[in-house]
């Protein structure tokens, strides 16, 4: 029975799987997008994402323990240099992965894995979004005469104050004040 064996081995021995996905990481680092299968690319989640927690804290020990991991000097320093400055203030999750449909030869799900804050577009659509707000009506529908009526005594309050009258909130009392 398989009980609490959750790794995936994906078919490989020990060392074939670690070399597999240490390759896999120092790619993910360095070029910050990879395509790959979804299996694969849930083992690398698991794999990477505690070494760009390492990351946070840049000390020779750290540096070494990721060093025992990625096995590349050009991938520990991108990490180090490039990558763990622009994900302090996130706790976790520092990677996505897309489904991209399957490969042609082999049916197989594909996917891409890249880091989160390294992705300009999503960057900039929150960012546009985030912007942008919405007008919406509160409250009931109302009859139509009881809003003419109360554009109107609206009209003659600001008429008694000398001020000038307030802009309509809604669209029907906007469209009744058009008609008068």
């Amino acid at each position: 029975m398989r009980h609490r064996k959750k790794f995936n081995h994906l078919g490989r021995k020990t060392a074939h799987r670690k070399a597999m996905l240490s390759n896999m990481a120092s790619s993910l680092i360095l070029h910050k997008r990879i395509s790959t299968t979804t299996a694969k690319a849930k083992a690398l989640k698991m794999y990477v994402e505690p070494l760009i927690s390492k990351s946070k804290v840049d000390s020779t020990h750290s540096r070494r323990i990721v060093f025992g991991y990625l096995k590349q000097k050009e991938a520990v320093t991108e990490l180090f240099r490039e990558v763990s400055p622009k994900i302090t203030n996130r706790n976790g999750g520092y990677t996505r992965i897309l489904k991209t449909g399957n490969r042609l030869g082999d049916n197989a799900e594909m996917c891409i894995v890249e880091l989160v804050d390294f992705n300009e577009t999503y960057l900039t659509e929150k960012k546009a979004v985030a912007k942008k707000s919405t007008r919406r009506k509160r409250g009931g529908s109302k009859a139509s005469g009881q809003v003419a009526t109360e554009v109107s005594e609206v009209k003659a309050e600001a008429v008694k104050t000398e001020k000038a009258p307030e802009a309509p909130e809604t669209a029907t009392e906007e469209i009744k004040k058009e008609e008068e």
